[in-house]
C-alpha cells in the first residue's frame, strides 16, 4: 500500500473508533444476512466476539506499512478458523461485510479512495491468512480476491439499509 493510502485508512479508522461497538454490531449484522451459514461459526458472545474484531481490525490499521509483523499473528488466526469451520469463501463473505459496515458507518468519509485502500488492507490480510490456512495462493489470485471484495461491496453500497 501506498504511504497516503495507508494513511487514510489509518484516519478513518480514527473515525470508526468511537463508534466500535455499534461498527461490530453492524458487521455482524450485515454479516449474517450475506452469509446466514456461517452464524452457527460464532457461538460465544457476540459483544465480546465484536470487541476481539475492533482489535484485530486495530492491530491491521496499525500494521499498515509494515504487514510482515502482523503476519506471524495472523496466521496462527487463520489456522485456527480451519479448526472453527471457516471455509476460504468466508474471507469474502467477511470482506464485503466489513467494507458495507465501513461505508455505513463513515458516511461522506467512505470515498471511493477510502474504501479502495480498505479493500486492499483486507485484501493483503484475508490473502495471507487464506494462504496460511489452505496453502500458499499466486499472489495474482490475492489480487483477484482484493478486486472481488471491492466490487462486491460497491455493488451493495446502495443498499446503506
Amino acid at each position: 500500500m501506498t504511504p497516503a493510502r495507508v494513511q487514510l485508512v489509518r484516519d478513518t479508522w480514527a473515525l470508526v473508533l468511537p463508534i466500535q461497538q455499534q461498527a461490530a454490531a453492524l458487521f455482524y449484522e450485515r454479516l449474517f444476512q450475506i452469509a446466514p451459514e456461517v452464524q452457527p461459526l460464532f457461538r460465544g458472545d457476540k459483544v465480546e466476539q465484536g470487541a476481539k474484531l475492533m482489535a484485530a481490525l486495530n492491530t491491521l490499521v496499525l500494521s499498515l506499512g509494515r504487514m510482515e509483523q502482523m503476519l506471524p499473528m495472523a496466521r496462527e488466526l487463520a489456522i485456527r478458523h480451519v479448526a472453527w469451520g471457516v471455509q476460504p469463501a468466508h474471507y469474502e463473505q467477511v470482506g464485503q461485510a466489513l467494507l458495507w459496515t465501513l461505508r455505513k458507518g463513515l458516511g461522506d468519509a467512505a470515498t471511493p479512495e477510502v474504501m479502495s485502500g480498505w479493500a486492499e488492507a483486507y485484501g493483503e490480510l484475508s490473502g495471507a491468512m487464506k494462504a496460511a490456512a489452505y496453502g500458499d495462493a499466486p499472489p495474482s489470485a490475492t489480487a483477484a480476491a482484493h478486486a472481488k471484495v471491492h466490487r462486491s461491496s460497491e455493488a451493495e453500497s446502495g443498499e446503506r439499509s
